[in-house]
């Protein structure tokens, strides 16, 4: 389905993705969390929030404090541990008719196997997640219902939305024909520079844009 662009698109909501590398300030994800696979000790974020997918992009309001959000939990053999922050944002980013959730930020440790990638462990914290036809993650913990990557117009006003997808956790709606499933462990500063990961995409080896920008492209090949 193509969207109809807004007049005067001045940015685009959705969900970024952040990387922290071992205690370091968030950075830019370059990949989408179904490959990306942190190590123990690292941590992810995700922010919701309009952006004109240059460098606008908010990140998450939380740090990414492995040591406050993990300490309690020790490393068993064969798994590792990442931090998981959800920023769901405020209401200028809700988009009408949504309202964000009333603890505005989510925080949890995912324990998951060696080799689980960053949605792996994201489902651990925050399901259910919700993907779109292209695989592209659109809520994460029921928020929002609905939307995806919408252009936003100066008035506020929304284009038209993407598929609205299946929700579940990350083994579940990863099912589209252009990338493969998570695997099976998700049933259990601005200092990074670069663009920022649009969409936090789910599907295997697709990533299919860095850039809010990039969401109208892409929606205008459909």
């Amino acid at each position: 389905m193509a969207a109809a662009a807004p007049a005067q698109a001045s940015g685009y909501r959705y969900w970024s993705f952040w990387e922290s590398d071992g205690g370091k300030p968030w950075a830019y994800a370059t990949q989408g969390p179904a490959t990306a696979r942190p190590a123990d000790g690292d941590a992810i974020g995700f922010r919701f929030a309009i952006s004109n997918g240059t460098n606008d992009t908010s990140l998450p309001s939380a740090a990414p404090d492995f040591s406050g959000i993990c300490g309690g939990v020790e490393k068993k053999d064969g798994t590792k541990r990442v931090a998981v922050v959800v920023d769901f944002g405020g209401p200028a980013d809700a988009a009408p008719g949504e309202t964000p959730p009333a603890k505005p930020i989510k925080v949890g440790c995912a324990q998951v196997p060696e080799d689980a990638t960053g949605a792996d462990a994201l489902a651990v914290v925050a399901k259910p997640l919700r993907y779109d036809s292209a695989a592209m993650l659109c809520g994460i913990a029921g928020y929002p219902a609905r939307g995806c990557g919408e252009p936003v117009a100066e008035s506020g006003e929304t284009g038209e939305s993407g598929d609205a997808g299946e929700t579940g956790d990350a083994g579940e709606t990863g099912r589209t024909p252009a990338a493969a499933a998570p695997s099976d462990a998700s049933a259990s500063a601005r200092e990074g520079g670069g663009g920022p990961s649009f969409g936090v995409l789910a599907g295997g080896a697709a990533v299919l844009a860095l850039g809010g920008a990039a969401i109208w492209k892409a929606r205008r090949r459909r």
